[in-house]
C-alpha cells in the first residue's frame, strides 16, 4: 500500500481583479496549507479490474469525483498503459478528513495528491509544471497543491501559482454544516458587489505578509466573496466572530492559533 498526506488550504486573503473573456473570473489570493488538517491518499490492491475503483465518503458521484477527472485528465495526458493497467489492479482509497463544499480544497488537494503519487510510483517523469497543467484541466485550487508550497500567491483563475516566503502560520478551522455553491457566489459577486482592486493595490497586498494581513484586514475586507455569501446563506452571520476570516467561497471560518 501506497499512502499520501492530502493537506487542507485556506484563503488569507482572496481579491477579484477582473474578467476573462470568457466570464471566469481573475483572482488574486494568498493559499496557505493547514498543516494538521489533512486526508490520506491510498493506493491498494484489489481484484483484477478493468473499472477504476475508488473508495471514499464522499457527496458525489464517481464520475465526478476530483481524483477520477484527475485520473481521467493524466490519461488523456499521458496515453500510458502502464497508468491504465496499474489501477486494473489497485484501488484507490481516500480518507475524508477535509470538509467538503468548505472551502478548504479538499477535492482539489485529493486530485492534486493523486497526479503526485502516480507520477513518482509509475515514473511516469512529467514535471511538476506538467502535472500542474493537468491538475488545472481538474479544478482551479489543483495546481497550487500540485506544486506543494506551504504559502504562495495563487493568479489569473488559480493557474498562476508564486512561492511567497514566509512562515507558516497555524490556524484553526471551523466548518459550519452550510454546504455553498462557489458558481452561485462568484454570480452573486459579479451581479451586485463587483468592484475589483487597481493593480497598484493588488501589488501591494501580493507582497505583504499574511500576519499583517490578518492584522490589518477585517474578514470582510480580506475576503471578496464574504459578502456574496452572506447574503446567498443568511445563516452565515450566525457563526461570525471577531478575529475569524473566510476562506474562499466558505463555508469555513479560520483564524491564528493563540
Amino acid at each position: 500500500m501506497i499512502s499520501q498526506k492530502a493537506y487542507a488550504k485556506v484563503n488569507i486573503f482572496l481579491k477579484i481583479i477582473g474578467k476573462r473573456a470568457d466570464g471566469y473570473h481573475l483572482i488574486a489570493s494568498r493559499f496557505m496549507i493547514v498543516e494538521d488538517l489533512f486526508d490520506i491518499v491510498s493506493f491498494k490492491k484489489k481484484e483484477f479490474s478493468h473499472s477504476f475503483c475508488l473508495e471514499g465518503e464522499f457527496t458525489c458521484k464517481t464520475s465526478q469525483n476530483t481524483v477520477y477527472k484527475a485520473y481521467k485528465a493524466l490519461l488523456e495526458y499521458t496515453n500510458s498503459e502502464k497508468l491504465r493497467e496499474y489501477f486494473y489492479e489497485h484501488k484507490v482509497v481516500v480518507e475524508k478528513n477535509i470538509p467538503a463544499f468548505a472551502g478548504l480544497g479538499g477535492g482539489s488537494s485529493d486530485a492534486a495528491t493523486f497526479l503526485k503519487m502516480c507520477n513518482e510510483t509509475l515514473s511516469l517523469g512529467l514535471s511538476i509544471k506538467e502535472l500542474a497543467q493537468v491538475g488545472e484541466k481538474v479544478g482551479a485550487d489543483v495546481p497550487f497543491f500540485v506544486y506543494g508550497y506551504k504559502s504562495a500567491n495563487v493568479t489569473g483563475v488559480g493557474e498562476i501559482v508564486e512561492k511567497f516566503d514566509e512562515k507558516s502560520l497555524h490556524v484553526n478551522t471551523f466548518t459550519p454544516c452550510i454546504e455553498i455553491s462557489t458558481p452561485a457566489v462568484y454570480k452573486e459577486y459579479s451581479q451586485n458587489f463587483y468592484a475589483p482592486l487597481s493593480k497598484e493595490k493588488i501589488a501591494i497586498i501580493l507582497q505583504t505578509p499574511s500576519s499583517e494581513i490578518l492584522q490589518k484586514f477585517i474578514r470582510e475586507e480580506a475576503n471578496d466573496l464574504y459578502l456574496p455569501a452572506k447574503k446567498l446563506y443568511p445563516s452565515l452571520v450566525e457563526y461570525e466572530r471577531d478575529g475569524w476570516f473566510f476562506s474562499g467561497s466558505g463555508s469555513s471560518f479560520f483564524k491564528t492559533k493563540d
